[in-house]
Order: C-alpha cells, then sequence, then structure tokens
C-alpha cells in the first residue's frame, strides 16, 4: 500500500463538473492499493496518516499530525501509485489491486480513517476525477507498508 500525502490549505475534488469532496487545512491523500494489500496494512496506514507529523508546532517545527491540528483529511483512490516503474518507458500495473478487489479496501480504509473523529471527505472510486490543491510548503511524503 502505497499513500502520497499532501498538507494543504484546501483541496477539492470534481467528477463531471461537479465537486464530491471538498476539505481545508489538513491532508490530501492519494490511495494506491497493492494485490496483496489487506486489514493489516490498511489498519497500519491508517495509523501513520493520521500521526504522521508534518504540521508546525509554535515553534515552527513539523511536530503535529493531522489529528493534533484537528485538520481535515482528503482520501483520493489512485491506482496509478501503485505502478512498477522500475525499468522501461510504461508503467506496469500488475502489482495493482484489481478493482473488484480495491474499491471495497479502499471504502474500509476510509470507514478507518473516518474513526478519528476528523471530517473525512473522498473522491469518487474508479471516477475521472479532476484535484484542485493549494500545497502548503510545499509538504509531500510518501508512505509505504
Amino acid at each position: 500500500m502505497k499513500c502520497l500525502l499532501q498538507r494543504v490549505r484546501a483541496a477539492s475534488v470534481r467528477v463531471d463538473g461537479s465537486i464530491v469532496g471538498e476539505i481545508q487545512q489538513g491532508l490530501l491523500i492519494f490511495v494506491g492499493l497493492e494485490r496483496h494489500d489487506g486489514e493489516t496494512e490498511l489498519a497500519r496506514m491508517a495509523e501513520r496518516l493520521l500521526g504522521y507529523r508534518v504540521f508546525a508546532d509554535a515553534e515552527g517545527r513539523m511536530n503535529l499530525s493531522v489529528r493534533d491540528i484537528a485538520g481535515e483529511v482528503l482520501l483520493v483512490s489512485q491506482f496509478t501509485l501503485a505502478a512498477d516503474t522500475r525499468k522501461g518507458m510504461r508503467p506496469g500495473f500488475s502489482t495493482a489491486a484489481a478493482p473488484d478487489a480495491a474499491e471495497p479496501l479502499f471504502n474500509t480504509f476510509v470507514t478507518r480513517v473516518s474513526e478519528s473523529g476528523l471530517n473525512v471527505e473522498t473522491g469518487r472510486f474508479g471516477a475521472d476525477m479532476q484535484v484542485s490543491l493549494t500545497n502548503d510548503g510545499p509538504v509531500t511524503f510518501l508512505l509505504e507498508v
């Protein structure tokens, strides 16, 4: 499982011209699910994302998590994160979870993150989405479990 997280001042997702998910200060997280992912990976990644310290404390150091600042979370399924890009000029997707397996995993992941009590928004699984964001920093990290 791979998640690309971006610290944002605001972010939104549009599908067919309509906003389906929108947040203010918090984390925009692109979620890439791989074939071997299951409950263990979902639980570990949810805990890491919610506790990952990327927000500034009073001294300006990245010591606070999205939980600490009561920020918002926007989760966007992005199977291209699971691509194998180690060789060649075209990504391979044999490592990515098939859509019929990935969708329930993504939904379970959304539930796990939502259990934090934070406002959690999502894109639409499998849709052609347009994502807008104001990256704060910029701060971007790739987490893997």
